[in-house]
């Protein structure tokens, strides 16, 4: 028997490989999300400097930073982590949330990252099943948790992931995997444009930016893997979340008003409940319009 097959026939097993796919998926995404701003980062700093015509090595010490290099180690104190240390979740239980060589505590984020990755890997498969979908949405999750907390903890958005989104969402639909491609092709441009729009408008009115093009970007992703039917849900959704959310803060004094708060977490929560929700919503959209 195939493992393909196999897979197909025994759900259960199908469910537990997810999740072990996931939380592995969640660790390296604590890499990217970490270390992804500080490449990019870098690479501002390189640039400014060539525009600039100053010498990299006179300014700043040259690091090389990448996602594979340097190896897994302690940020405080610098050694480098052992194999059983990067287990996902286990590791952070048996080293009761402490750095094994200078005890500093190791950010809760961690364990959450994986955890969240390994649950909503399983609910795709749940939902899904043993379906070319389902593969596919397991790395559009994946990208939406390492945006989600890269936006909430620096603001960015960045273009390797998003970009990487959206043009796989549009190649896939060449096949109908979520929708027809002249719908995914409608979905990216209104994305962009409707949010392009509206933070124009605000400019005008402001005089100051309040959405960054990164949030343009993430909203055309949507449209690109799921159609442009779903654009208008899936903005009031997170409109409405970010709206709480940011009064909660203010009520609470975690956020003064005039800050910004990160608007891509909201685009990215709705848009994945909507994977799984939208159709029955928008078919019952149009039951009440029928008969209102």
């Amino acid at each position: 028997m195939s493992i393909i097959k196999y897979l197909a026939e025994n759900q259960n097993f199908f469910f537990f490989l997810t999740i072990v796919l996931g939380l592995i998926a969640g660790s390296f995404l604590n890499v990217v999300i970490y270390r992804l701003p500080k490449m990019m980062q870098q690479s501002y700093y390189e640039e400014c400097c060539d525009f600039l015509g100053e010498d990299k090595a006179a300014t700043k010490e040259k690091q090389i930073f990448s996602l594979s290099f340097p190896a897994s180690h302690c940020y405080k104190c610098k050694n480098r982590l052992l194999w059983w240390h990067n287990i996902p979740l286990l590791s952070f239980i048996l080293l009761r949330g402490k750095c094994f060589f200078c005890k500093n505590k190791i950010s809760w984020q961690y364990p959450l990252v994986e955890l969240l990755t390994g649950l909503t890997s399983f609910y795709v498969a749940y939902k899904f099943g043993f379906t070319a979908q389902t593969f596919a949405l397991l790395f559009l999750t994946w990208g939406l948790v390492a945006l989600t907390f890269i936006d909430f903890n620096t603001k960015l958005l960045p273009d390797g992931i998003v970009l990487f989104l959206l043009w796989l969402g549009l190649f896939l639909n060449l096949f109908n995997l979520f929708t027809g491609i002249t719908s995914a092709v409608l979905g990216a441009i209104l994305g962009y444009m409707s949010l392009w729009i509206i933070a124009q408008l605000f400019k005008l009115v402001r005089k100051i930016d309040g959405m960054g093009h990164g949030d343009f970007k993430l909203f055309a992703v949507f449209g690109a893997w799921f159609g442009w039917q779903m654009l208008p849900f899936i903005i009031l959704l997170a409109s409405l979340l970010a709206l709480f959310v940011g009064m909660f803060l203010i009520f609470s004094k975690k956020l003064k008003f005039d800050k910004p708060i990160s608007f891509g977490p909201y685009i990215a929560l709705s848009g994945w409940f909507f994977i799984f929700y939208g159709v029955d919503i928008i078919n019952e959209v149009n039951k009440f319009l029928i008969f209102a």
